[in-house]
């Protein structure tokens, strides 16, 4: 796990709103850094390897075969873990509640 990552899961494994997330869920040929199976929700912390090279397609393609799995997926910005993870986890849990 990343540094971001790391610093999310610290608060994501208190299953905040009674939110049970798992960590480096593995699904089909993909390991997803964060799954919520109550919402079918992917949580994806992107770095800038993320902005690199074939990685935007690869990322389209992992997410339009998520969905297509009745998988949602949510993308967030390392950089905004990195600056605030109570934060991140807080829209999170909104996120999930709201829907």
């Amino acid at each position: 796990m990343s540094l971001p990552e790391v610093l999310l899961w610290q608060i994501l494994r208190k299953q905040p709103g009674h939110i049970k997330f798992r960590r480096q869920h593995p699904i089909h040929r993909y390991v997803l850094d964060f799954y919520v199976p109550e919402w079918k929700l992917a949580i994806e912390i992107d770095g800038i390897a993320h902005d690199m090279g074939d990685r935007p397609e690869r990322d389209d393609a992992r997410d339009q075969w998520l969905a297509s799995q009745g998988i949602r997926t949510l993308r967030i910005a390392a950089r905004e873990v990195l600056a605030d993870p109570a934060a991140v986890a807080d829209g999170i849990v909104r996120f999930c509640t709201a829907r």
